[in-house]
């Protein structure tokens, strides 16, 4: 179904939402699932903890899903611990954290379990893996298709479909050893930064359930921040990595188009080529996003894929003192204040390591982001319209766009890929005349994360992806603080975007949460800015 055109519908969106959640809700384990009154209370919003304390999980399964994705291969290769045994222990965690965060949208325990049994057989038989990922669970966002399973994207009138065809990155996966056990919340056609659709409803951040988890995707973030995925795979057209990413604090890497393959997963806007959507890693470390992007670029995808990039991974050796260029703002949005004070903190403590660091100016990028505004719904919105139209779905509010605007036609498509070409090549000389930059330093969003519907912008990952950058997103360790982090009294909005974001901010409901910083680099650099995100948090933990 990827991209396909709607079914013909018997119930409308009510009937099949009611249908998706009951079968969602039937496919966990009965075992797995706990009384109403045993779950948090409402008010309780940290509750990344409650798997340790909800008493379905022994010392060892605790253990299992608090370790890195490269310590379980690890330990799975060595015979220390059974593919069945860690796949058992992530399905009983998501299980959890699905009833605390809302995150899944397809459980695929039953199937999963199966193949790490054939794993754990070829183990004992052979002393061998199959592959570098022998007995590593993986979520996935819930666009990738698997056989037998939904791909829903956030649509009613796709959400009891089973979908046919294998996306590529999933066979790939399977191939290198991993085992996927679970699929993930997103919104209506992966096109709101927060992970809230009319289907199976909004996922909540676990870390403070009153905010955001961010979009699109959030399912994943929600279920890495509480341990019941060691590694997540999601997608990015406007930064739906780096924005979930940045709202839990985790680690992820958007990748350049043709890097991973990525042609044949579900989508709303089939055809939309002029902002290319790419899929990429979400975990707890670099060294885990790293498993993944070195692992999948030496599958050769390229052989599967249309539009893979024939390119092998790169060892990279970074210079022992980088350069780095910092936006500061994008004079669209400013940061909040605990944005703007880890921007800060983290500059200076990269100049204290001896590192280069200069200013970015924000030119262009108002420019971009109008751009992607009008590519996005080139089409009139015809694409997602009909797909809601099959179902009787209304658009959600936070989509009215798509509702408003005309198709542009072709003549005028053209042009605007002129324009955005032409921008592409004025931001790639302005980087080259800034002799030996090695990467750009920027809020991912402004906020740490906002409060569930309150999410304005993103106007700070996207002009990445008109761009096509390599770009990561970081947990800086600055943690937001009340009373240091509140607007200067004299502050003046760029606009109205700005001023609603400052109007919304409230530093208590945010107290304690991560802040996230993305560092950009230049198209294809997965490996260099990896190798350069590992250095920054090494330097910010010295």
């Amino acid at each position: 179904m990827a991209g396909s055109e709607p079914p013909e519908m018997e119930s409308d969106w009510t009937d099949i939402a009611a249908k998706a959640q009951t079968k969602l809700r039937n496919s966990i384990p009965a075992e797995y699932r706990i009384p109403h009154d045993k779950l948090p209370p409402e008010d309780q919003l940290d509750v990344t903890g409650f798997p340790a304390k909800c008493g379905l999980m022994s010392e060892v399964e605790l253990k299992i899903t608090e370790s890195y994705a490269t310590e379980i291969v690890g330990a799975v290769a060595a015979g220390e611990w059974t593919a069945v045994e860690v796949t058992n222990a992530f399905c009983k965690r998501a299980a959890i954290a699905h009833q605390v965060t809302n995150c899944l949208t397809v459980v695929m325990f039953d199937d999963a379990l199966k193949q790490a049994k054939k794993l754990d057989e070829h183990f004992s038989s052979t002393g061998k893996t199959i592959g570098p990922l022998h007995g590593l669970p993986v979520s996935l966002k819930d666009n990738f298709n698997v056989p037998g399973y939904p791909s829903s994207v956030g649509f009613c009138a796709w959400a009891l479909e089973p979908v046919k065809k294998e996306s590529t990155i999933v066979g790939t996966l399977r191939d290198l050893g991993a085992v996927a056990y679970c699929k993930t919340n997103v919104p209506t056609a992966m096109m709101i930064a927060e992970s809230v659709n009319n289907c199976y409803g909004r996922t909540v951040n676990p870390l403070n359930r009153n905010l955001t988890s961010g979009g699109s995707s959030g399912g994943e973030s929600a279920l890495i921040t509480m341990k019941g995925s060691p590694l997540g795979i999601g997608t990015d057209i406007g930064g739906s990595l780096r924005i979930p990413a940045a709202c839990t604090g985790i680690f992820t890497i958007r990748p350049s188009f043709g890097r991973f393959p990525h042609f044949d997963a579900s989508t709303g806007m089939a055809g939309q080529e002029a902002v290319a959507s790419v899929h990429g890693p979400m975990a707890r470390s670099v060294a885990d996003l790293r498993l993944f992007a070195e692992n999948v670029s030496n599958s050769a995808p390229w052989l599967k894929d249309p539009k893979c990039i024939p390119m092998p991974y790169r060892s990279v050796e970074l210079k022992q003192k980088l350069k780095f260029a910092v936006l500061w703002d994008n004079g669209m949005v400013h940061p909040t204040p605990p944005v703007a004070r880890a921007l800060k903190e983290v500059a200076a403590k990269l100049a204290a390591a001896g590192h280069q660091v200069i200013d970015w100016p924000a030119d262009d990028h108002a420019e971009a982001m109008d751009l992607m505004g009008k590519l996005f719904v080139a089409d009139g919105g015809q694409s997602i319209k009909k797909i809601l139209e099959a179902s009787g779905e209304p658009l959600r509010p936070e989509m009215q766009a798509y509702g408003q605007v005309k198709d542009l036609g072709v003549y005028e498509l053209w042009q605007l890929q002129k324009q955005r070409t032409a921008l592409a090549k004025r931001y790639l000389d302005r980087w080259a005349a800034c002799e030996g930059l090695d990467a750009i330093l920027s809020p991912t969003t402004p906020y740490a994360a906002p409060k569930s519907g309150d999410f304005k912008t993103v106007s700070y990952t996207g002009v990445y992806n008109i761009l096509d950058s390599t770009a990561t997103s970081f947990p800086t360790g600055v943690l937001v603080d009340r009373e240091k982090d509140v607007y200067a009294s004299d502050f003046k909005a760029y606009g109205e975007v700005d001023e609603v974001t400052k109007k919304d901010y409230e530093p208590a409901a945010v107290h304690g949460m991560p802040v996230s910083l993305q560092l950009i680099g230049r198209r294809l650099e997965e490996e260099k800015m990896l190798a350069i995100t590992e250095r920054v948090v090494e330097d910010l933990a010295s």
